[in-house]
């Protein structure tokens, strides 16, 4: 039996022989990182340079592209190694510093698209009073527990989970998850299990309930509304729902993915549905938002006018 003092390094089994290809999928998986740098930078930059924008919405924003950085950084330079690897390993220190990036990444998206549409709420339902309502004490309020909650639930899973005796060292994934480092240990791991689904569950519950009730009074406003009310919160709207409904679709299939046997998916498919939640977001969210919001359209074209 191998203990956790003998297992120094995982094996991700999920890589497979490309061949020269392997080149081509590094040049590809490169330039979508770079874009995925230099989209989300550039907004936050205009975001944080003019004063126009030091609103609660593009504040919010900011640290949604804060967190695609620190997503897309957690997955993609390690990528771009195992890509050229021979040997497909990772050290047990570094899995977990994977892990936590991995999924402090997915909790803060969700939280942070709960609170913007918390914001919506406030703006479209409650116009007059919203000032007095989103403090700039509130907003640092809430985008400080966007980010402390999920970093301190994943300390305490982390914790729970490092000292485990492992039987094994080979995860069947292209990078480390909780729930495969689980799946090797010895002992019984109920309790990791549970706590690990009440804070998964809470966490996207939580949030998802919080984005239900904020749309379900602002479709009421709406309906009551004048036209052009309903063409403001649409317009405001739009952008927020097809964000969610992005990484809700690569986050459950992740989640299923780890929960139930998906053998009988294609193993291409299943490698990029895993990765979907960590790719897709970062890269579609700077471009809905950089050509919805008619404030940061102008502002970047101007900055990139004096960059270029």
């Amino acid at each position: 039996m191998i203990n956790s003092t003998q297992v120094s390094y995982f094996t991700l089994t999920a890589y497979f022989d490309t061949g020269a290809l392997k080149y081509l999928y590094f040049i590809i998986i490169m330039s979508l990182y770079i874009f995925i740098v230099c989209a989300n930078v550039l907004l936050i930059v205009v975001i944080c340079l003019n004063r126009s924008l030091h609103e609660p919405m593009y504040l919010f924003l900011c640290s949604l592209f804060v967190n695609e950085l620190y997503g897309s950084t957690g997955l993609f330079p390690f990528l771009l190694v195992q890509i050229l690897s021979d040997i497909h390993t990772v050290s047990v220190p570094f899995c977990f510093l994977q892990i936590f990036c991995v999924h402090s990444y997915g909790a803060v998206e969700y939280l942070n698209l709960a609170i913007m549409s918390y914001d919506r709420y406030l703006a479209i339902c409650y116009p007059l009073q919203y000032n007095t309502r989103m403090t700039f004490k509130k907003i640092a309020m809430l985008i400080a527990l966007t980010w402390l909650y999920p970093c301190f639930a994943m300390v305490v899973l982390l914790s729970l989970t490092s000292p485990l005796q492992l039987c094994g060292n080979i995860i069947y994934k292209v990078y480390c998850d909780t729930h495969s480092v689980v799946k090797l240990a010895c002992p019984s791991t109920n309790a990791i299990n549970i706590y690990g689904l009440i804070a998964t569950f809470s966490t996207i519950f939580g949030a998802l309930l919080l984005i239900l009730y904020t749309y379900m009074k602002i479709l009421l406003v709406c309906s009551s509304g004048c036209k052009q009310t309903r063409q403001k919160a649409v317009s405001t709207c739009t952008p927020h729902l097809a964000s969610l409904l992005n990484f809700s679709f690569g986050a459950s299939f992740e989640i299923l993915q780890s929960r139930f046997n998906m053998s009988s998916v294609p193993n291409m498919l299943r490698i990029f549905l895993s990765l979907y939640f960590l790719t897709c977001p970062p890269l579609f969210n700077p471009v809905l938002y950089g050509l919805k919001m008619s404030k940061i359209r102008p502002t970047s074209k101007c900055l990139k006018l004096q960059f270029f």
